[in-house]
């Protein structure tokens, strides 16, 4: 037909312009830009994007509901439901442990979730923005998670969850955080986010909480833009995940299609009138964080890649991490968890603080080189503005969390760095420690 030929065409065309805008250039040393993430695509994503806007179907579709089976084929698990971030995720992992469905398992305001402060925001926020209040305790120089020993000590009459990242892609102590969760009846979320492909005991993280999520932001192990996901095996959280995600509506119907349960005109919820249209039956407090087919159309590609991306950045790593041992007199090199196999995000480092050289010093050398840096997130949360005065517990002293808001940083090993790009990081190193 000639609509598909005029199509055929235009994909033809997007991978000719893709080879034409999107070539790679050469390295130069001193010149080029070394970043600490950036996305990494072909003409495979370009094409994909836009035949899926041929369609015109924009909102989620069938490439959302295809992403979300393959997410949870890679994962082994009951649901991956797309979001349009890694912080929605997190925001509906935390709401949907709020639903009356769960009983006397349902997290209400005045009830506390353990989790540390030296980290991203929006691992912390949905606690504060559910009125749960968030319990910290401090982290380990060299991991950057959580101090596992102090977690039990901090387990109260009120806690009911437990909230970690796997900071950088680093697994957290999983069986010990895992112990605790099982002993006390707590609720255990994955912040996954930057740890898509890490491995502990052989297994993928984001499969031992009863949550975990994941983020598309260009920065991350693969991209959709915008985007995330909320993973479970446990059906009833996924249903309840997917209301939050989608207005706090009680039915579960694709999108486009009606009557799955077969009693959409025969229920009574609430106040409403016998036979109320299920499709408007709304039972939780909900967002429309949904994502576009389009930005599930570039998901699929990259998921293709992932294990190629993840390779890449365990390469990079380790050249960079047998490189910079030689200035371990000055700096604080970072490690894999025990029994964990981690996928990069990124390669933290902390500058001795009795060496008489700063954090600033050296990443203000770096960015002058065209070395992108970045500290470790927020450094310690309830030093900022937004979280100085939430209501908080602190077990213990946060005196690492400090530190590494002081001290800490972290430069790339995304796939799209090569062995040349590693080469002149450590040069620069080394002309900085020689210029001391």
């Amino acid at each position: 037909m000639k609509h598909e030929e005029i199509r055929s065409n235009i994909l033809h065309l997007v991978q000719d312009y893709y080879r034409e805008k999107f070539i790679k250039k050469p390295f130069i040393p001193g010149e080029s830009i070394i970043r600490y993430a950036g996305r990494v695509f072909d003409e495979n994503e370009l094409v994909s994007l836009v035949d899926s806007s041929l369609d015109f179907w924009l909102t989620a579709g069938p490439h959302a509901e295809a992403l979300e089976n393959e997410l949870a084929e890679f994962f082994g698990v009951e649901d991956a439901a797309l979001v349009n971030s890694g912080s929605s995720a997190n925001l509906i992992a935390i709401s949907a442990l709020t639903s009356p469905r769960l009983r006397d398992r349902q997290l209400k305001p005045g009830d506390e979730v353990i989790t540390v402060a030296s980290g991203f925001p929006t691992t912390v926020a949905p606690i504060v923005q559910n009125r749960l209040i968030p319990v910290f305790v401090d982290v380990s120089l060299g991991t950057y998670n959580a101090n596992t020993e102090i977690i039990e000590k901090a387990v109260s009459s009120k806690t009911k969850a437990i909230f970690l990242a796997h900071t950088l892609g680093n697994p957290f102590d999983i069986a010990h955080v895992r112990d605790i969760a099982n002993k006390y009846g707590l609720w255990l979320i994955e912040d996954n986010c930057d740890a898509f492909g890490s491995r502990y005991n052989g297994k993928l993280t984001g499969t031992f909480g009863d949550l975990s999520t994941l983020s598309f932001y260009p920065a991350h192990h693969i991209t959709m833009g915008e985007g995330g996901a909320v993973i479970t095996d446990n059906e009833d959280l996924a249903r309840i995940a997917r209301s939050f995600r989608d207005w706090g509506r009680d039915c579960y119907c694709a999108a486009g299609e009606d009557n799955t349960c077969g009693l959409r005109f025969s229920q009574q919820f609430g106040d409403l009138p016998p036979g109320y249209d299920h499709k408007y039956v709304y039972s939780h407090i909900g967002y429309n964080l949904k994502v576009t087919d389009m930005q599930a159309a570039i998901g699929r590609e990259q998921l293709k890649k992932l294990p190629g991306f993840i390779k890449k950045r365990k390469e990079n790593f380790n050249l960079l991490y047998s490189e910079l041992d030689r200035f371990n007199e000055y700096l604080i090199l970072p490690y894999a968890t025990e029994n964990s196999d981690p996928s990069w995000f990124g390669f933290p480092i902390s500058v001795r603080e009795d060496r008489r050289i700063t954090r600033t010093e050296l990443v203000q050398f770096l960015n002058n080189n065209k070395i992108h840096t970045r500290n470790l997130f927020a450094g310690n949360l309830l030093r900022q503005p937004a979280f100085k005065n939430i209501e908080s517990r602190v077990v213990g002293d946060l005196k690492t969390t400090d530190y590494v808001m002081n001290n800490t940083f972290f430069v790339g090993v995304y796939p799209g760095l090569g062995k040349p790009e590693i080469d002149y990081m450590v040069e620069k190193f080394n002309d900085f420690f020689q210029s001391r």
